[in-house]
């Protein structure tokens, strides 16, 4: 089958980069999904999925907040399949919680790490492919609803996710000369493990509140949004964060 192009999913071993890099597959991309190497297993099972979809596919396990790894990945994704027309920057993690004057500089460092340094790396390296390519391209990273409202308890979090929008205003005025579009997402409450992992035992029950639909998003809502943003129907969006949150918050 013809393809689309090239699409590169970072954190995709679970949640909603999993449901992003499948998204895609059935979109008509061939796709690429990375992980940490601790997340190996679950990562060859999301290829064999994009496989049995019919896609050219590829896994690669790199840590996002190191440079040579993320250099190293985009250089994989061009030797292995030709090209990179999607980066979805979607790794991330949620980082302690707790007061703003308990969190320690370890903590602070490795979140902002991980959620900003990692998404700059690759807007970095895909930016660079598809300026070298010549022929445009999609570039979208993860933010959060915290990205959007600041939370207390999640300083490091909110600050990373902050740091995402700004990060991709300013990516996109410098790439947009090249048919380059930079956008990101901001979930709100979206039924993951990590969502879980917040706060196992009231987790889910507190999100719900938050939506005036008194429930949580699904990983499929937001690759839905992704879907979009990665298309040519979307080629006129550029520099956004993109709120879907079910009614949370309203910016």
């Amino acid at each position: 089958m013809c393809s689309k192009g090239v699409a590169l999913v970072t954190g995709a071993a679970q949640g909603i980069g999993r449901s992003i890099a499948l998204r895609l597959a059935d979109d008509g991309f061939d796709v690429v999904v990375n992980d940490l190497s601790s997340n190996r297993d679950n990562l060859k099972a999301v290829a064999d999925e994009i496989q049995k979809r019919g896609r050219a596919n590829s896994h690669y396990t790199a840590d996002v907040s190191q440079e040579e790894q993320v250099k190293a990945m985009v250089e994989h994704v061009v030797e292995q399949h030709g090209s990179l027309d999607v980066m979805v920057a979607n790794a991330g993690i949620l980082g302690p919680t707790g007061p703003l004057v308990e969190v320690s500089t370890e903590q602070w460092d490795r979140v902002l790490a991980v959620n900003a340094r990692g998404v700059f790396l690759c807007y970095k390296y895909a930016g660079m492919q598809m300026i070298k390519q010549g022929r445009g391209g999609r570039i979208i990273g993860a933010s959060s609803l915290a990205g959007k409202k600041g939370y207390g308890t999640q300083t490091a979090y909110s600050a990373s996710k902050f740091a995402v929008r700004g990060l991709t205003q300013a990516a996109a005025l410098e790439f947009g000369l090249y048919n380059i579009t930079v956008n990101a997402y901001a979930p709100g409450s979206i039924n993951t493990p990590m969502l879980v992992s917040f706060d196992p035992s009231e987790g889910l029950d507190m999100a719900k509140e938050l939506s005036p639909f008194k429930q949580v998003g699904v990983p499929e809502d937001i690759a839905s949004l992704v879907s979009f943003l990665a298309s040519k129907e979307s080629q006129f969006i550029t520099g956004q964060t993109i709120s879907i949150n079910g009614g949370a918050f309203f910016d």
